[in-house]
């Protein structure tokens, strides 16, 4: 129990006791196995309406007229409220960021006025005294459409003779950006081998077990909005009602609780909780919206909807000259607010050949409108598609020049004692680990045994592949992300913590909770750091009139700003209590340490005062300190990274798979990775947020796709026709790591919830066509479905 060094010198990571680098229950584990957490979905209130949206069935039409006579007689219902009633009361918004030069967007509405841009665009809002009822209604809604032609293909949508979905825009480019850095043509002309390939991503969604929801309650007599919802970024949601809403942040508070999932679907806004918000202010009530299943297919943001052509120059000797890209993506008919929908292919051109020397890159990517469901940042904002089509065309190479696949990687990853350094495309790196991910996932697969495996069972007909792919991720965003292009978006967050009267710690923080732990490691570093164990721990979050101010969960921030926030402010208040103790003990704060819930002496660790007697007496006896002394139990500190707009993790990837040639099914036999996110608070909540990662990305690789007909039509709405990953097709999930904390925070950490899904399609990618080598063919589309792969195959 005794501290025999000077507990000013150790950090969170050494203190004794500490909970940093241990797998701990977390604290809300047993109110969620009891079944006592609290969804919005679960929420009644006095007087609380439901809505239901009529959605549009077109992808593409004129809003001719809206009778609503008959609806509005049916029992329960309350109103039925048109866009362009409900613009009276909420503003449009554009999703645009001033630093993407030439971003476009036009007005987007709450409910559609004049015309619908999408299949599922809201053209009413029937507000009821259950959804049953108001769905009964809606039915009874007659709207009249006059038609127009669709605008379903990317490829074609620049195209002269397509329509142009808004004409105030002009045409149907959103957004286009072109890099060029190094000498790319003369590279390629040195180059021994040059290989090109086009690289096919199928849209996707998140599919989150709990559906979007809110409950939205305006108070005519405070003049204030609260707001239930399920959302990662609550103090945005407060910012940008009050703007639309033409009200004070002050008077609209957030509320989020238990949340069933995000994954990045939950950190936007969405027009039909936009319409919800604006209903209660309009009919003076508490408003419920909970999305149904088809209604998140038809309007949860989708992503990674990219063709992009790639290209690769390589000396015989391995070394990679030259990396280019054509990359294109449709991302429906407006940008997204406000985070935008350009965020995705501008991370793809950032990304591509990052973990690699060649400082030789050309990259153009053009995003494009589109009547189909709006695209924008999903988990591993565009890591996905860069990793796919770099480490794609590391593995193209390889083959061309008859190299093992290993090997090239070992030769061209960027050295580990060669930062920091930055990337073609200009990102900074401070500290990664490729080199050392690399021979540590090698070990782990004993790479050398399954190539031999390999080869014996191609001998017998079994057609088995190995697949490596490297990442880099982007964490820990700071303003340069947002902030710098004009949306208020947070990049600092901020905890308070004091110590109670009975000398147990409340901390209230800005990060919120998905289901990644956020209170568990916010938990166990405020413990680690003060000295009292986690059970005298109680974080409050998601609730903008109880917490910091502060950015919320998204691009595994959580840790690495949330955790640092967390750690300074519980030093502040560990010197108070030392400060105030040393006074009551007569002794010096240097002489003191917190351990095990009570003030003991540094030296020989012997037991001086109980934290609970130490509130008791600042509390309610102050009158026994001397004069002067005013305790200060309560303290208060915000972080944001400064020196390196992000903070980027590594790792690598490897997959083992069998394809049946027959049948074009792939099995999934085993799956490796290696990850590097610095400092690792909690292990298992970690390695779960990785496999949870991977998952992911394996549905993007084999399973998910959001099917669309020429018409805009989305085909396959539902869990029967668009397929997710089930526990029975998943393979063991092995992970390790090494660590390279960043010397940005005290804490060290970096971040790990995207790392999972940013390299495991790539992975899938190349074990599948390792295993088809013998084929003499190579897929370039994911997902890896049996009518594609029999398709390359030639057998259809």
């Amino acid at each position: 129990m005794s501290s025999i060094r000077n507990p000013e010198t150790l950090s969170a990571l050494d203190r004794p006791n500490s909970y940093i680098g241990k797998t701990v229950p977390r604290p809300n584990l047993d109110r969620l196995l009891q079944g006592r957490a609290s969804y919005v979905s679960d929420m009644e209130l006095p007087r609380m309406a439901h809505v239901a949206f009529l959605r549009s069935p077109h992808a593409h039409a004129k809003i001719a007229s809206i009778d609503a006579a008959a609806a509005k007689l049916m029992p329960g219902v309350i109103a039925i409220v048109t866009g362009g009633e409900l613009a009276a009361v909420i503003t449009p918004w554009v999703g645009v960021l001033s630093h993407l030069k030439g971003l476009k967007s036009a007005p987007q509405s709450a409910i559609a006025i004049d015309r619908v841009c999408w299949q599922g665009e809201a053209v009413a809002a029937i507000v009821a005294t259950s959804r049953a009822a108001a769905e009964d209604a809606a039915e009874q809604v007659v709207v009249k459409y006059e038609e127009l032609e669709a605008v379903a293909d990317m490829r074609t949508a620049l195209d002269p003779a397509t329509p142009v979905i808004h004409s105030s825009l002009g045409d149907n480019l959103a957004f286009e950006r072109v890099h060029d850095a190094g000498a790319v043509d003369q590279a390629f002309a040195a180059s021994d081998a040059v290989v090109e390939a086009e690289f096919v991503f199928g849209r996707h969604t998140g599919v989150t077990l709990e559906p979007r929801a809110v409950v939205a309650d305006w108070n005519a007599a405070e003049a204030r909005l609260t707001i239930f919802q399920g959302t990662q970024a609550p103090h945005m949601v407060q910012n940008i009602a009050a703007l639309h809403l033409g009200l004070r942040e002050q008077q609209v508070r957030v509320v989020c609780k238990d949340v069933g999932g995000s994954f990045g679907i939950k950190v936007h806004i969405y027009a039909d909780e936009m319409a919800t918000y604006a209903l209660s202010k309009l009919l003076r009530r508490p408003i419920k919206f909970v999305a149904d299943r088809v209604e998140s297919f038809n309007t949860d943001i989708h992503a990674r909807d990219h063709c992009c052509k790639g290209k690769i120059g390589v000396k015989r000797d391995g070394t990679i000259l030259a990396f280019e890209i054509d990359d294109l993506t449709g991302i429906g008919p407006y940008s997204m607010y406000p985070r935008t929908s350009a965020i995705e292919a501008n991370q793809v051109v950032n990304l591509v050949g990052g973990p690699y020397t060649s400082k030789n890159y050309r990259a153009r990517a053009r995003v494009v409108f589109q009547n189909k469901n709006v695209m924008c940042q999903y988990r591993a904002v565009g890591h996905p598609i860069a990793c796919s089509v770099t480490e794609g065309l590391v593995d193209l190479a390889a083959m061309k020049i008859g190299m093992d696949p290993v090997e090239i990687r070992r030769r061209n990853l960027i050295a580990d004692d060669a930062y920091p350094c930055a990337s073609p495309s200009g990102l900074r790196f401070e500290q990664l680990s490729h080199q050392a991910s690399l021979t540590k996932i090698v070990e782990m697969m004993d790479y050398q045994a399954l190539r031999v495996d390999q080869a014996a069972l191609r001998k017998r007909g079994i057609h088995r592949g190995i697949g490596i792919a490297s990442f880099i991720e982007v964490t820990n965003p700071s303003a340069a992300f947002y902030g710098v292009g004009g949306a208020k978006i947070s990049s600092q967050d901020g905890v308070a913590v004091r110590l109670d009267a009975q000398g147990s710690v409340i901390c209230q923080t800005s990060i919120t909770e998905q289901g990644q732990g956020s209170e568990a490691l916010t938990a166990q570093i405020v413990g680690s750091v003060l000295g009292v164990s986690m059970d005298r721990v109680r974080v409050i979050l998601g609730d903008t009139d109880m917490t910091p101010y502060g950015g919320g969960t998204w691009a595994s921030r959580g840790a690495g700003i949330g955790g640092e926030a967390a750690l300074q402010a519980t030093k502040v208040l560990r010197k108070n209590i030392l400060d105030v103790s040393a006074v009551i003990l007569q002794s010096t704060p240097a002489e003191l340490d917190i351990v095990d819930n009570a003030v003991v002496n540094v030296s020989d660790g012997a037991f001086r005062i109980e934290l609970n007697e130490l509130a008791r007496i600042v509390y309610f006896r102050p009158d026994t300190l001397p004069p002067g002394i005013q305790p200060e139990l309560m303290a208060t500190k915000h972080f944001v990274p400064r020196e390196y707009p992000f903070a980027f993790t590594n790792g690598v990837q490897a997959a083992w798979v069998e394809v049946d040639t027959d049948t074009g099914f792939v099995k999934l036999l085993k799956h490796w990775v290696v990850e590097d996110c610095g400092t690792i608070i909690n292990p298992q909540l970690v390695d779960e947020q990785i496999r949870g990662g991977v998952v992911q990305g394996l549905g993007a690789a084999l399973f998910e796709k959001c099917i669309y007909d020429e018409r805009g039509q989305l085909t396959n709405a539902n869990l029967a026709d668009y397929l997710v990953p089930m526990s029975g097709e998943m393979p063991d999930i092995d992970v390790g790591h090494v660590v390279s904390p960043t010397k940005e925070s005290e804490l060290g950490a970096k971040g790990a919830g995207e790392a999972g899904t940013a390299g495991a399609a790539a992975a899938v990618t190349n074990a599948v066509n390792d295993a088809l080598k013998p084929f003499a063919t190579i897929i370039t589309e994911i997902p890896l479905t049996p009518q594609v792969i029999l398709t390359a195959l030639g057998r259809i």
